[in-house]
């Protein structure tokens, strides 16, 4: 059985199809719309992850991704009003499965502009009607509600692609991959992630509570399914910043980090009182607080610039506003797909609030980076698992 796609990554690589080499059936039904070569990809990585997700925690779990990479992932936890006001979900009803995807959403909603949604459980009516008012290319679940289905089969005037998968299915042990016209075999990354993992401490703190070790298991599961290299930030049940894909581990800290405190500051006070145009659609929104939060505010917040966005003039959150409201920040969770180098990462980390760690030990440096953590009394594990992905 195959699967004929409309093109490759780009509109020159055909012919296009999925198919499996041992001429088996595929796991995967489409019950609407046309998804493409990168949709199945971000599909079937997406599908991995939540269902993984859901093994550790015994929760629902939901991912949203872009381009092989999570922005997103999250389980099915209550979200605070502030939460909910933050991810647009405040006026919604939300089932278990909804509040994970409106977390994972809410992770970084200017990445997930576009995404592909994973969802780990058969999909309710909840978790449509959010995804009916988000902008997204396609979803995957084990399953799908009646109701569930006529929602989504109304998105994008009736395109909106939405896929099945058999939750049973197990793929062959040995993986293969064509690059340049020369094929690479390996054995799957089969790699259990579970609270074995985090027993291991090399700081001088060696507790992580309940809800940290949670956390830390949404955030090496994510880095499980994320390019590399790659750090993750996780808070409250979900990842709350994802740094993929950078050649210096540095810069994925920063990157995720920053992500982490955008999260945090979109929470704040003054950010959801944003006297914001009842015509406002939800990605302005979202691309307004983005640059409200910037150094470069006053690119919404000049005169005949603020009207366009805003009933009244909002007032600027003062880059020591920022620092002061961060700093009370505590409690976060870093996994690293790989060791960290440096104890800069540690610096960095402890900026955005970070409580604990895990990650796989093994650097010639490991023993700065251990004092460095002690430093700032933040509890560390060494996995000894490598968790690279590309």
């Amino acid at each position: 059985m195959e699967l004929m796609l409309k093109y490759g990554c780009n509109p020159n690589q055909k012919p296009s199809r999925i198919f499996r080499q041992d001429g088996g059936e595929l796991p995967v039904t489409v019950l609407n719309g046309r998804p493409g070569y990168i949709n199945f990809l971000d599909a079937l990585n997406s599908w991995q992850l939540v269902k993984e997700l859901k093994a550790a925690t015994g929760l629902p779990a939901a991912a949203s991704f872009k381009h092989v990479s999570p922005a997103g992932a999250a389980v099915g936890v209550p979200m605070s009003p502030e939460l909910q006001k933050s991810c647009f979900v405040d006026d919604l009803e939300l089932s278990p499965l909804a509040c994970a995807y409106a977390r994972a959403r809410g992770a970084d909603r200017m990445s997930s502009y576009g995404d592909w949604v994973a969802l780990s459980d058969e999909c309710d009516a909840q978790t449509a009607r959010l995804i009916s008012r988000e902008v997204s290319d396609g979803i995957i679940a084990p399953g799908y509600s009646a109701e569930a289905l006529e929602i989504l089969k109304t998105k994008r005037k009736g395109s909106y692609s939405v896929v099945q998968i058999d939750p049973e299915y197990v793929p062959a042990p040995v993986e293969h991959k064509d690059v340049f016209g020369i094929t690479f075999e390996q054995g799957r990354n089969n790699a259990e992630i579970d609270e074995s993992l985090l027993t291991n401490f090399v700081t001088d703190s060696k507790t992580f509570s309940a809800e940290a070790k949670r956390d830390l298991l949404v955030a090496l599961i994510t880095l499980k399914y994320t390019q590399s290299n790659s750090v993750c930030y996780a808070k409250d049940g979900q990842a709350i910043g994802v740094g993929a894909g950078q050649q210096s581990r540095i810069h994925c800290t920063r990157l995720a980090g920053s992500k982490a405190d955008m999260w945090h500051l979109r929470q704040h006070p003054q950010v959801l009182s944003l006297p914001f145009r009842a015509d406002i659609r939800r990605p302005d929104r979202d691309n307004t607080i983005d640059v409200y939060l910037s150094d470069d505010a006053e690119e919404v917040l000049a005169d005949g610039v603020w009207q366009q966005f805003f009933t009244k003039c909002p007032a600027p959150l003062s880059r020591e506003e920022k620092r002061r409201y961060l700093s009370g920040i505590t409690g976060v969770s870093l996994g690293s797909d790989a060791f960290f180098p440096f104890g800069d990462n540690i610096e960095r980390a402890h900026r955005s609030g970070v409580s604990y760690i895990a990650q796989p030990g093994g650097s010639i440096r490991d023993d700065h980076v251990i004092d460095t953590c002690n430093k700032y009394g933040i509890a560390m594990v060494f996995t000894g698992l490598r968790l690279f992905h590309h």
